[in-house]
């Protein structure tokens, strides 16, 4: 039978005794407090105030926690191309954070005018090319409209504002003498070349030559087959080859191993690719992209 004051506290005689029966008191306040808050705010009520802390949220911060949240397996291009929309909306911004609260159709339209004067990056002097604009401004819509799924937004601002139209540009091809005149030119990355080549056969993309095992490579009753997931588009894909594509595989590896190993991704292998044309005679702009594009059966 403890001794209690009047209103009920125990009276304590060692110091300890007296620190832990504080502490229970702040602990009981507390929870008297959670207790009076969820009797005095309705549930709709409570909805109101996580909205409105969501709402004080930074969008760029939020853009930038979410690349790999929604593109766990995507190519390199892709997760390049959305750390570098959150480059730029910083620099609209001028380093200053983008309040959810702030975020209008107005501002969106800012943003997109934004980008069709925006820089380049890294060492590319100039600004944005106009595909280059329309295609993060579309990062940037859909970054808007996951904000909305997550509630960060009460309206899906992102569809109500127009895209960045394309423009029509024509894409380079390469004619077989002028793959001819490559295979015969020295190339100092020798998976690049066979990758290359591969794809010229293929018009399979890098990023899924870049991912292509052993194992995917099966031996049919007339030949070789690639059976693969397509990283873009996540198409479970059945392609035929021919022996001369089968042969750019090199020694067949084991089952999980990489067919081109050491092949980088595009940003790496830009350089050393212009280079190999260039040494070939071959004046246009030749890239992965365009193989994918642009098949050549000999």
């Amino acid at each position: 039978k403890p001794k209690r004051d009047s209103n009920g506290i125990i009276q304590c005689q060692s110091q300890l005794d007296k620190e832990a029966c504080r502490y229970a008191d702040k602990v009981r306040a507390l929870r008297q407090q959670e207790y009076d808050t969820a009797v005095v705010y309705s549930d709709r009520e409570q909805e109101m105030i996580a909205q409105n802390e969501r709402s004080e949220q930074d969008f760029i911060a939020y853009f930038n926690s979410i690349i790999y949240k929604c593109h766990p397996n995507s190519s390199d291009s892709i997760i390049t191309n959305w750390t570098r929309v959150g480059k730029l909306l910083s620099i609209y911004s001028k380093g200053k954070p983008i309040p959810f609260k702030s975020i209008s159709g107005k501002l969106l339209e800012d943003i997109k005018l934004f980008m069709l004067s925006a820089p380049r990056g890294g060492n590319k002097k100039g600004t944005l090319s106009q595909n280059s604009a329309a295609t993060y401004f579309s990062i940037v819509k859909a970054g808007l409209h996951r904000a909305f799924i997550d509630e960060y937004l009460t309206v899906d601002i992102a569809a109500k504002v127009k895209g960045i139209p394309d423009v029509k540009v024509k894409r380079e091809t390469l004619t077989l003498e002028e793959a001819e005149k490559l295979a015969s030119t020295p190339c100092e990355n020798e998976v690049l070349k066979r990758a290359f080549f591969f794809a010229v056969l293929t018009g399979i993309r890098l990023c899924d030559i870049q991912d292509l095992t052993w194992g995917e490579i099966v031996q049919t009753g007339s030949g070789w087959r690639v059976d693969f997931t397509q990283r873009k588009t996540h198409v479970v894909d059945y392609l035929p080859i021919n022996e001369q594509a089968y042969s750019l595989c090199g020694e067949r590896g084991e089952q999980n191993q990489r067919v081109f190993e050491g092949l980088t991704g595009s940003s790496w292998i830009s350089r050393p690719l212009k280079k190999w044309i260039e040494a070939s005679g071959i004046k246009k702009h030749i890239t992965f992209h365009c193989l994918s594009h642009n098949k050549i059966f000999y």
